[in-house]
């Protein structure tokens, strides 16, 4: 069995890893049923994450980061 980490697998599906690690896990797939569908899990899932459909936060909750973010910002001015 091949070991490659969640975060290797997710970036191939998401194809974001470099071309060697692509052909390594390409490889390893073919090979191994296992990691097959584990890498099947994770194409569903981002099939699944893109259909949701996400809502802008609330004007007040982003005042309310801005202001958090000016007041630790001051504090750390007056150290």
């Amino acid at each position: 069995m091949h070991k490659f980490s969640q975060e290797q697998l997710i970036q191939y599906v998401y194809e974001e890893c470099s071309p060697i690690l692509k052909l390594a896990i390409e490889k390893a797939i073919a090979e191994d049923a296992e990691l097959r569908e584990e890498v099947k899990a994770f194409q569903i899932t981002l099939k699944e994450l893109n259909k949701i459909k996400l809502q802008s936060p609330s004007n007040k909750t982003v005042e309310a980061i801005l202001k958090y973010a000016r007041d630790s910002q001051k504090k750390k001015d007056e150290e």
